[in-house]
């Protein structure tokens, strides 16, 4: 009884992300913006990122998709909101390690309320889909870090 009302839980989590995103919209003064599609189902999303040094100060998404996909963008703006770039790498190899279905990873709490996606694992299919926002979340902090390596103040003397 207890796993089916954790899986009623979950499906519940999932749901609320889905139904009611999370930082959905555009920022007014984005520091890098990442499109990102999944051409095997059509997800779409548009990740921008407001960065301060080297912290997410702010991120908001755009793009329509499956529950999925919407579900774990939105769990992942709420995830890594004010972290540092080091610390957003830590959160995504542990939500990318529990999504191939690593029993350690779907336990951490580090990963809060994305845990609910880790029955993923057991469809192949869809981890594209709940990979898809950490994929542009990726992206999206290398190349702010290459725009700004190129920036530094101490090669423009």
């Amino acid at each position: 009884m207890a796993d089916a009302s954790l899986t009623a839980l979950y499906q519940d989590i999932i749901l609320d992300h889905y139904r009611r995103p999370r930082n959905k919209g555009t920022l007014d003064r984005a520091s890098v913006s990442v499109p990102m599609r999944n051409p095997l189902c059509g997800d779409e999303i548009t990740l921008e990122l407001e960065m301060n040094g080297d912290e997410i100060s702010d991120l908001r998404f755009t793009g329509r998709g499956c529950s999925i996909s919407q579900a774990s963008t939105s769990m992942m703006t709420e995830m890594v909101k004010g972290k540092r770039a080091d610390e957003v790498g830590v959160i995504g190899e542990r939500f990318r390690a529990m999504i191939m279905g690593d029993a350690d990873a779907a336990s951490d709490a580090v990963l809060d309320k994305a845990r609910a996606l880790a029955g993923v694992a057991r469809f192949p299919a869809r981890v594209k889909c709940a990979l898809l926002a950490w994929n542009a979340l990726e992206r999206g902090l290398a190349e702010f870090a290459a725009r700004s390596d190129t920036a530094d103040p101490e090669t423009e003397r």
